[in-house]
Order: structure tokens, then sequence, then C-alpha cells
């Protein structure tokens, strides 16, 4: 918790005045019940009116000041912990940023979400309480006792008695609330996930008629936080309560004891009075501790999980002085004879590549080697859980080779920022993911400099321009959350628009064209290889048709490359590929 609270010290103006008003409204308080003393006392008391009306000025014109120093305390108490608020946001988005996709895989998407969003309000509202009660409470209590001495020190034992009692009873609330509030937050993780997956899966959910299990799984997220967070509403509810009982009961005793001396004339009914108040005052501060106490668990749990974020070393970092290596340029002018290393542009080699998921008994990949050149297009194939995504997600450094190396322009890429990697790079996904924003924005997204021409021509390309143009805003018009007001095959083409329009060194299609019928498809691998005849390009496609006229085929089996070649090649020596190809083409179509 304190580590995060440091993150107000850009805000120290508006908390030093946070303290000068507190301070003052504090003073005010304590001061009013004394100045109620001397009314009574000698203004009742001797029937003085005009000593009555003088001192009431008095205590109108304090209690304003206690009202004004409030206002404007509040104010600044507010505008810091927003601003704190705000700045830890920033930070933690900035932070998950940098995550690679194993950091995303262990934290999880809903848990970050919370993380960003509830933990933080948790902590603000925390220092909002904080600002307002952390130096109030402490001048209330001491200016309290001290005032309560003054008066009758003798009285003052009952508060002896009493405070400990109090003190332990919070401490002990306290205690048991901190585990409640560290089982609630990672309840509501829970259910946000359940919620999540609800709302992303709705469609397959409905297909299969499972909304009735989804229902229930929802249900018995949402009552097992609900159970969690009646205990902790319980064990607080007890505490205010408790605190005003012990409270009256306090102001009980001092009455009877307080008549007592002054039916012996040890005290008057108006120092009584200033007594009540203060002893009113005293407990009141302790009141407001224990609000912050009902706050410090929850906060703290919140403030622990924001932490871990925080705390998280990404895997995937840039080099501290980007350069490039000489024994990896050594080999590529070696390998490619008269070019020169500043000359080269879209040359990936992988080179002996094994790679291992966290938490997996066998790596996805195995000793991969290959080179691709530009003006090549390398074709990646193989069944399902070969290990071809996981190849191509290696390039871009959403993960780390866990041996082996990979060379772009023949430097590894662990020797460049990811920066200046990506912008070498053109991904299309698997799974086409558009923003909510127009057209031309979703295809200018790698690259905001794009003319309105360059952005058409990057559509036409890739063959989207035609339902575009049916459009009502045409280029302008409305993307909705995920691409949702568009189907399936024309997302993979605005995917395919975006890559082409950042004109990279090499382009990455990773199972692009499965949405798109056979004649698109034709047409759209023609035009492609027209745009990119001076690129390095890397498909990875299931169909065959999409692959047999790739200047190099790629033939993965359980991470290992079983085959590497042109089609007519590969038909012949590799058995794996030939049972690909018999799958889908005829025994003509094999000739």
């Amino acid at each position: 918790m304190i580590k995060l609270l440091k993150n107000l010290k850009p805000y120290w103006l508006s908390i030093i005045g946070v303290i000068v008003f507190v301070f003052l409204q504090s003073l005010s308080e304590l001061y009013l019940p004394t100045l109620m003393s001397d009314i009574v006392d000698t203004g009742v008391v001797n029937g003085d009116v005009n000593y009555i009306i003088r001192i009431g000025g008095w205590m109108i014109l304090i209690a304003v000041i206690a009202m004004i120093s409030s206002i404007f305390g509040s104010y600044l108490a507010a505008k810091a912990a927003t601003g704190f608020g705000r700045d830890l946001r920033t930070k933690v988005f900035t932070k998950v940023e940098s995550f690679s996709l194993e950091e995303f895989d262990e934290k999880g998407t809903a848990s970050l979400i919370v993380r960003t969003t509830n933990d933080i309000t948790q902590i603000q509202q925390l220092a909002v309480t904080m600002l307002r009660m952390f130096l109030r409470a402490p001048l209330l209590f001491i200016g309290g006792i001290i005032m309560a001495v003054l008066k009758d020190a003798e009285l003052s034992l009952v508060l002896v008695v009493i405070l400990p009692i109090l003190t332990i009873a919070i401490l002990l609330i306290a205690k048991k609330g901190m585990s409640l509030f560290k089982s609630m937050q990672i309840k509501l993780d829970k259910l946000n996930l359940v919620l999540r997956e609800y709302l992303t899966g709705i469609r397959v959910i409905r297909a299969f008629n499972r909304e009735v299990y989804e229902k229930k799984k929802f249900h018995k997220a949402n009552l097992d936080l609900t159970e969690t967070a009646k205990k902790v509403n319980l064990l607080m509810a007890i505490l205010i309560p408790l605190m005003m009982l012990i409270l009256n009961l306090t102001i009980v005793a001092i009455i009877w004891f307080g008549s007592i001396r002054i039916n012996n004339g040890g005290m008057q009914v108006g120092d009584l009075m200033a007594f009540i108040q203060y002893a009113s005052q005293i407990m009141f501060s302790l009141i407001m501790v224990s609000m912050m106490f009902i706050m410090v668990p929850r906060a703290s749990v919140s403030a622990i999980r924001i932490n871990e974020v925080l705390d998280v070393e990404p895997k995937i970092k840039d080099p501290m002085i980007p350069k490039e290596s000489k024994s990896e340029m050594e080999n590529g002018i070696k390998s490619e004879g008269i070019i020169s290393e500043k000359d080269k542009r879209g040359y990936l080699e992988f080179d002996e590549v094994s790679f291992c998921y966290q938490g997996a008994e066998e790596p996805a990949i195995k000793k991969i080697s290959f080179r691709s050149n530009p003006g090549e297009l390398t074709a990646i194939i193989g069944s399902t859980g070969s290990g071809k995504s996981t190849l191509i997600n290696l390039i871009p450094r959403f993960y780390d080779v866990t041996s082996g190396r990979i060379l772009v322009d023949g430097v590894d890429i662990r020797e460049l920022t990811q920066e200046k990697l990506r912008t070498k790079i053109g991904l299309v996904p698997q799974k086409a993911v558009l923003f909510t924003g127009t057209i031309a924005e979703n295809i200018s997204f790698g690259n905001n400099n794009l003319s309105r021409d360059e952005i058409i021509r990057a559509a036409e390309i890739a063959q989207a321009s035609e339902f575009i143009s049916t459009m009502e805003q045409v280029y302008d018009s409305q993307i909705a959350q995920g691409g949702t007001n568009i189907s399936g095959g024309e997302k993979q083409r605005l995917a395919i628009a975006r890559a082409l329009a950042k004109h990279p060194e090499i382009y990455i299609f990773d199972d692009s064209f499965s949405s798109l019928d056979f004649k698109t498809e034709a047409k759209l691998r023609v035009a492609i290889k027209k745009e990119t005849k001076n690129d390095t390009v890397l498909i990875i496609a299931q169909r065959v048709t999409t692959v047999m006229n790739a200047d190099q085929i790629i033939v993965l089996d359980e991470g290992k490359i079983v085959g590497m070649g042109k089609h007519q090649d590969l038909i012949r020596t590799c058995k794996v590929y030939r049972e690909i190809v018999a799958s889908q083409l005829s025994e003509e179509e094999l000739i």
C-alpha cells in the first residue's frame, strides 16, 4: 500500500493544502465546546446577555471557519486522489502493454481488467478518506483528550477504561475483514471471467442451446461472491453499532460521575457539557479510524494485486543498446555473397529454433531451420497442433525462443527493439481483429500517415473495395466493436488491407484466407503476389491450393520440419504432405 501511495508525490501542493485546512477545521471544532462551556458557566449562570451574544458570535465565526476549511479540504483531497487514481491506471495500463503473451496468459485478461478498474477505485477511495481523516482523526483524538483532561482530570479516567476496549474491538474486526476482502476480490475476478466468456461467446452458447448451463454457472459465481460480501458487510455492520453503543454508554458514565462531581462542587455544568462534547469528539475520531479500517483491508488486497502487475518483469525486453551483432552480420554477408548488410531488407532466417510453452512437457516446435528471402513466397502447412501458429508468433517476439535464434536482415531479433522489429512486419492474424472506428481508420491502423488514395489502393488489393463501396458512408463507415457488423470474410479482407497499407518488409498471413471463397482467394493471391514481389511473404494455410504455387513449402508435423521444397518435389518425397494433398485434391489434380 505504502509503495502505491508514493504516487501521490506529484500532488504535494494539494496535500499540503488539505493538511492546512484539516488542521484549521480540527482546531475550530476543538475550540467550540470551550466557548459553549463559557456561555453556560458565565453567561447563563450570571444572566449576562451581552456575554452570551459576544461569545455566541465567536462560536458562529469559528463554525464558519470550520465549514470553509471542510469544503476546501474535501475539494483538494478529491483532486489529489482522483489524479492519483488516473496516474495509477495509466501506470498499470502502460505496464500491461509491455507484457508478452506469456504474462497475459499467466495473469488472465479478466483479472487484469478488474485490477485496472475496481482495484484502483478501491485505493483511490482510500486515498480520499486518508487525506481527509488521517490528520483529522489524530488531532481530534489527542486534542480531545487534552481538552477533556484540562476540564476535569478525574472524570477523564472513564476514557482510560473505555478507549482500550474500543481499540481492541476495531483491530479484531479489521483482522478478520482482511481475509474476507481478499477472498472477495478473487471471487470478483471469477465472476468477471464468467461474464466475459458469456458475452464474447454468446453466438456459440446460443447455437448449442447452453444458455441454461451458462446461467447456472453465472448464478454460482454470483452467489459465491454475494455470500462472501454478506459476511464482509455483516462484520463491518457490527463495527459502527458497537462503537455507537460504547459511545452512548461512555456518555451515560460521564453524566453519572459528572453529576456526582457537580453535586460535590468539583465541577460546573458547563464544564460537564464541554467534557461530553470532547468525549464525543474522541469517540468520533475513533469512528473515523474504524471507517478507515473498513476500507484499508479491501484496499490492501487491491494494492497487493496491483503491485503484482507492476512488479512483473516482462520476459521479453528491448536490448539496452540496440546494435547489430558482428558475427550475425558476417553470416548474413557470407550467405548472401555480394549483398552488403545495410542493403538487406526482408531476409528472414530460423536457425535451430525450439520453443516450449511455460509448464508444457514437450516443446511446441523443435530445431526449426529455414530461410525466406525477399521476392519469395514461403508457405507453411501441417495438421492441427503441428506448431504453425507458434512458429509465426515467434517472429514478432510475442514469445521468445527457448533455444536457437531468429534472424531478420541478418540480425538476431533479440538485438532489435520490439518497435523496430515489428515495424518490419505486417501480420494478418488467424482471427481477424478490428477496432471501433471507421474502415479507413482500421486500414491505416499500422500507418497513420496514409493518404485516402493509399487506403483505397490497399483495400482494392485485398479485394475489399467491392463490399466497402456498397456501404452508405464507404470508407467512413463505422466498424462496431469487434467488427460484429460485417462478415468473417469481410473482416479478413480488411485485416489483409491493414497489413498491405503498412508496406512492411515481411508479410505474415496466418491462415488468413480461410473465410474467403475460392474465387476471391485466387484473385487475392494474384494481387498480393504482384504487390509483394520485392518483399518476403509467409503464408500459413490449410488449403493445398493456397500453398501449391509457393516458392518454398515447409511441412510441419508434431513441431518438426518433415519436408521442405516445392509442391511437386514434396509429393514425391514427403509422406505427410502427400497425405494432406490426397485428402483435398483428386488424383487428376495431383499430377
